[in-house]
């Protein structure tokens, strides 16, 4: 498949989220830009080791050749800015933001984020990338209230002179880093609540997430995958990377993949579809689920060294592999 960039002049401030179109006339085989310098640290998730605080979420802080980007903001206000302090990283310096859906355990802390890093750099988190969909209502069952938190979030977050940047097919963001828009669900991979209704034209359907995004990173190894929740599914979204990037190893995945419900079986299928991808390291945060990585692990063909139960300040990078602090270790 044809790599598809994109060519983007930015701005901090917006009134409305841009809806930015990619270039279908990029001319076909152009190699990718691959990424030498990665390093991955997580600032939200369940688990504490030394520094920080656990919660029921997830953020990462992404150090790309010199860049930085905030994937997801963790659920509650102060969790991601407290343990960012705590572990010594100063957020003010990073310009963009990923939010991998609308989740209030991913968005939770974007305006605070946003409030606080802009009295030191008005231009701290002021760009949000985002799946076209995160915006979409989802009417309470009970009483038809707006349960999608992301809709006021983003006039607050306009406010402050943000701006979302709205992606529905994968994207180049900087130089070898893609964010893969929204994901076809080619396998049955049904990671969501099957209860939350989603408004479309045609009435209520059951609100798979359509906006779920991932970040891929293409590096000499293969591709680095960076999720939330993955409820697009971890098996669709390698795919997906494949086919929008190139047809490399999944290298690493890092992140929540909504597995801690999966049955035996299914964990065996998932398992053996990232042994066939190649996986060589696996990051399991948030929603992953204690049992799921260990069973992946073990099916994989992956040990204690390259497959760990994400934790506050835990971290991956390309020189060292997994840093899992001491308690996962």
């Amino acid at each position: 498949m044809s790599i598809l960039h994109v060519f983007m002049i930015l701005s901090v401030v917006s009134t409305r989220p841009e809806r930015v179109d990619v270039d279908s006339t990029a001319p076909p085989g152009l190699p990718s830009h691959q990424v030498r310098s990665l390093r991955v640290t997580v600032l939200s998730t369940m688990l504490a080791d030394f520094h920080g605080v656990g919660e029921w979420g997830f953020a990462a802080l992404v150090e790309v050749d010199g860049r930085r980007i905030l994937f997801d903001t963790g659920a509650r206000p102060e969790t991601v800015l407290a343990n960012a302090r705590e572990l010594g990283i100063d957020l003010s310096g990073v310009t963009d933001l990923v939010l991998s859906h609308h989740h209030w355990d991913h968005t939770g802390g974007l305006i605070p984020l946003r409030e606080a890093l802009s009295k030191q750099n008005p231009a701290a988190l002021s760009r949000a990338h985002v799946g076209e969909g995160i915006f979409l209502s989802r009417p309470s069952p009970e009483d038809g209230q707006e349960t999608n938190q992301m809709i006021a979030r983003r006039a607050a977050y306009e406010a402050t002179g943000g701006k979302f940047l709205v992606y529905d097919r994968p994207v180049e963001i900087l130089p070898g880093v893609w964010l893969t828009g929204p994901v076809p669900r080619r396998h049955a991979e049904r990671l969501w609540s099957r209860s939350v209704r989603l408004k479309t034209p045609q009435g209520l359907v059951e609100d798979s997430l359509p906006e779920d995004v991932s970040l891929i990173i293409d590096t000499p190894e293969g591709l680095v995958l960076i999720t939330g929740c993955g409820h697009a599914g971890i098996v669709n979204t390698i795919e997906y990377a494949r086919s929008a990037v190139r047809p490399a190893p999944a290298y690493a995945v890092i992140g929540g993949l909504h597995l801690f419900r999966a049955s035996d079986e299914s964990l065996e299928w998932t398992a053996t579809k990232l042994k066939g991808f190649g996986l060589a390291h696996l990051l399991g945060a948030h929603c992953t689920g204690i049992e799921a990585v260990f069973r992946i692990r073990e099916t994989a063909g992956l040990t204690r060294k390259t497959a760990v139960i994400g934790a506050i300040g835990s971290s991956f990078s390309l020189e060292g592999g997994i840093d899992p602090l001491e308690l996962a270790r």
